[in-house]
C-alpha cells in the first residue's frame, strides 16, 4: 500500500462529547506495518504527528475560497484535491465541468505552489466515467505529453504568484507560465541571476534588460491560451 488518504472527521464536530479518532495510534500502526507507506488526511486543520502529507480540499495552498482550507501551510509535502465539475460522486444533472483551460491553469497554480493535483473523478453507476470527464484527461494529457517537463520533477516557483502567472523550477531552468493574455513584461527578481529566455514552444529568444529590480522579460502580447511558457535560465 503506497498511501492512506484519511477523510470526513469533521463528521463528528457536532458531538457534545469529543470524539477520539485514534489518529495517533492508526498512524504508528501504519507506519510500523508499513514504513513508506505515506499518511494524509483531509480533515481541513493543521497536521497532526504522524502524517506525510498536508491536503487543501478545493483551494490551492494558501488560498480559502471554498471556506475548507484556512489552516496555515506546514513543510510536509502539499496536495490539493479538487473536483472536475461540483460534486465529489457521480451525480446525473451536474454537468457543470470546468473547461480545459481552467484545469490546466489550476494545474500550474498547484505546481508553482510545490504541490501536487489529485483530480477527482466520479465513476457512474455502471463503472464508466463520464464523456466530458474523459475529454477533460485526454486534452490535460495531450497538453502535458508536450509540457510535461514544466510540471512533472519541478519545484514551486521562487517568488510569489504574480498577476501573469506563476513558474515551476528544475534546476538552473525556470519556467514562466504566463496564463494572462496580452502580457508584455516580466520581471525576474535579481537573486534569481537570470542568463537568457526563449520560449518553451518554438524557442524564440525573448528579449532581457537588466534593472535594478532584477532581469526584465519584454515580448509580444502573449497569446491567448491556457498557458504560454517562457523558459528562463537562471545562474545554480
Amino acid at each position: 500500500i503506497r498511501a492512506i488518504w484519511f477523510d470526513g472527521v469533521w463528521d463528528h464536530d457536532q458531538d457534545t462529547v469529543p470524539f477520539d479518532w485514534q489518529l495517533g495510534p492508526q498512524y504508528e500502526m501504519i507506519h510500523r506495518l508499513q514504513p513508506a507507506c505515506l499518511v494524509g488526511n483531509n480533515h481541513h486543520i493543521t497536521p497532526f504527528e504522524g502524517e506525510d502529507i498536508q491536503i487543501f480540499e478545493r483551494d490551492a495552498p494558501g488560498e480559502n475560497t471554498a471556506g475548507l482550507s484556512g489552516q496555515e501551510i506546514s513543510r510536509l509535502p502539499l496536495e490539493t484535491c479538487q473536483t472536475m465539475n461540483g460534486m465529489w460522486g457521480y451525480k446525473v444533472i451536474d454537468t457543470n465541468y470546468k473547461s480545459t483551460t481552467e484545469l490546466i491553469r489550476f494545474l500550474v497554480k498547484t505546481a508553482g505552489l510545490g504541490a501536487n493535483l489529485l483530480l477527482n473523478i466520479g465513476p457512474q453507476p455502471n463503472g464508466e466515467l463520464p464523456a466530458t470527464a474523459l475529454d477533460r484527461l485526454k486534452d490535460m494529457g495531450e497538453w502535458l505529453s508536450v509540457n510535461g517537463e514544466t510540471i512533472y520533477g519541478t519545484e514551486g516557483s521562487p517568488f510569489a504568484e504574480q498577476s501573469w502567472g506563476t513558474a515551476t523550477r528544475n534546476g538552473d531552468r525556470l519556467f514562466l507560465h504566463v496564463i494572462k493574455p496580452g502580457t508584455t513584461e516580466i520581471i525576474i527578481p535579481s537573486d534569481l541571476k537570470a542568463k537568457k529566455a526563449e520560449t518553451f514552444a518554438s524557442r524564440t529568444p525573448v528579449e532581457t534588460k537588466k534593472s535594478k529590480d532584477g532581469t526584465i522579460l519584454r515580448m509580444d502580447a502573449t497569446p491567448d491560451v491556457p498557458d504560454h511558457i517562457i523558459e528562463v535560465t537562471i545562474k545554480k
